[in-house]
């Protein structure tokens, strides 16, 4: 019985181990042609990273030294796809000339121009197409001054096709035309012009072959004509116009085919420019003014709003302490509130209470005042506007924060001074203010890093507006550096990819500076303690 239920075991555990190997197979076939796929696009250095990165994952899977990395290897290869991948291709494309003008690479440029045909006028013919069953049959004719009154049989150049499924997926490269005159079927009305243009999409991947040779492609809406083409590729990389014989040249550092008179043919390509792009910050002129008002914008917007957070959150912190004040908990839930409401909702809020003509707030000061502030047009209010809603969005976490902060503060020193006669405000700046500065620095640090990137309070309350004149690229004086980016990769009509994407590494870098000084303050402060 023991052998019997051995036996069982054991053939269990041979199908489970083919079971196991059999998917091991399929999943690695498919990761293979995953890379094989990456490769073939061009994208030679990722496809490599996928390739090691896969076959770490079978080596650790697989083998039975790996055990300790299984439970590791997830996070690890989920940081490097979504964390390192995006990170070092932004840093990748931020040495290139990116942008909607140059998109793709130079072999797909010169295979696009090489696409570009002419249809030859002077030797198209025109067309009708006409039922025949469920298929059709396509007539060519020559072009008469009056195609209405036209009669293609009566032709002696008109032409018919065989019987064509124009609703197949792919219909015949090569359809040879026939004298209609030696046809013996008879052929039936031609379709009208709404019936026609239903049948253009396959009509247009037709290519017709004449008794002579010559073949002939879709040229209008009721034409079938030769078609040349406009370019010839040369031994050298260049491209000739066959129009002209003009000869243009690949420019490796502007990324387009220039003439001989220095024009650019479109599309261009991508190319690597070096640190072009990061020179561009600080050498352009046009670019530089703006990008170093809105870089110092972006410094100071984090700074007084963490600022302007923190004075009103311990304030209320310190008042709310007070055991003496009636109400302290329903003073609490509501000053709270700010922070309970989702962030969209209280700046769309403002929004309209900002409005120049029907908003509440200029209500209130034009009957108090006689004024009303143009918030979103004036720089200055526009900032100020942005100043006080981010403030109100911000100063309830400070204000939790610094409310458990002074919880933890000893009783003891507050009855010693107390005891000593000393004031509130003594209290507060010689024992409630040092002692929780220096637990509370890593998450104000942490707080400015957030509002350094604060994308959807500008671009729901401002939207960077209103803008710097007469810059090359489109930038606000309320935009902060991240909205910055955004309106350049998203909303110029150039869509500079490689510029903004130069800024958002310099961005990474910035953070990730504020975050190494978060961590070592972090880690004097508990070597302190």
């Amino acid at each position: 019985m023991t052998s019997l239920l051995q036996g069982r075991r054991a053939r269990a555990d041979g199908a489970w181990r083919l079971l196991r190997w059999a998917a091991a197979a399929g999943l690695a076939l498919a990761l293979l042609f995953l890379v094989y796929s990456v490769y073939v696009s061009g994208e030679t250095m990722w496809a490599l990273g996928l390739l090691a990165l896969s076959a770490t994952g079978f080596a650790v899977y697989l083998s039975r030294s790996g055990i300790a990395w299984r439970y590791l290897f997830p996070g690890v290869a989920g940081m490097l796809l979504f964390v390192a991948f995006p990170l070092l291709y932004t840093m990748q494309i931020g040495f290139t000339n990116y942008s909607s003008n140059n998109l793709l690479s130079l072999d797909r440029v010169r295979d696009y121009l090489l696409e570009q045909t002419q249809p030859d006028e002077g030797r198209t013919l025109g067309y009708t197409l006409h039922a025949d069953g469920g298929e059709y049959r396509l007539v060519l004719s020559p072009l008469h001054d009056d195609e209405a009154n036209a009669d293609p049989a009566a032709d002696p150049g008109t032409l018919v096709s065989p019987p064509l499924a124009l609703r197949a997926a792919q219909p015949p490269e090569e359809t040879q035309m026939v004298p209609l005159a030696q046809a013996s079927f008879h052929l039936n009305a031609p379709l009208d012009l709404k019936s026609l243009l239903s049948h253009r999409d396959v009509l247009m991947r037709l290519k017709l072959k004449l008794p002579d040779g010559r073949l002939l492609s879709y040229a209008g809406v009721r034409e079938f004509g030769p078609v040349n083409p406009l370019w010839q590729s040369n031994a050298d990389g260049t491209m000739t116009l066959r129009e002209n014989g003009a000869v243009y040249r690949p420019n490796m550092d502007t990324g387009f085919f220039e003439g001989p008179d220095g024009a650019q043919l479109q599309p261009g390509f991508k190319v690597n420019i070096g640190a072009g792009n990061y020179v561009r910050m600080f050498s352009d002129p046009g670019f530089r003014g703006p990008f170093f008002a809105i870089f110092g914008w972006t410094l100071l917007f984090a700074l007084l709003t963490v600022l302007f957070s923190l004075v009103i959150g311990m304030t209320l912190a310190v008042v709310l302490n007070w055991e003496a004040l009636r109400f302290r908990t329903l003073y609490r839930t509501l000053l709270f509130l700010p922070y309970a409401v989702p962030g969209f909702i209280s700046i769309l809020v403002f929004k309209g209470l900002f409005n120049q003509n029907f908003g509440e707030i200029n209500a209130i000061l034009n009957a108090a005042f006689g004024v009303k502030p143009a918030w979103f047009a004036d720089p200055l209010l526009a900032k100020s506007m942005l100043l006080i809603v981010n403030t109100w969005l911000g100063y309830p976490y400070i204000m939790v924060l610094c409310a458990g902060l002074i919880k933890a503060i000893p009783a003891d020193l507050y009855e010693a001074s107390a005891i000593a006669g000393a004031k509130p405000l003594t209290n507060f700046f010689k024992i409630t203010a040092p002692l929780i500065v220096k637990p509370l620095m890593p998450l104000l640090i942490a707080a400015f890093a957030y509002n350094f990137n604060n994308f959807v309070l500008v671009a729901l309350l401002t939207d960077g507006r209103p803008d710097f004149l007469n810059t090359k690229i489109p930038a606000g004086t309320t935009d902060i550096l991240v909205s910055y980016t955004y309106r350049i990769a998203f909303k110029d009509s150039g869509q500079n990819f490689g510029l903004a994407a130069a800024i958002s590494t310099m961005i990474f870098f910035m953070v990730a500076l504020m975050s190494l000084a978060n961590l070592r303050i972090a880690r004097v402060n508990k070597d302190m303690k």
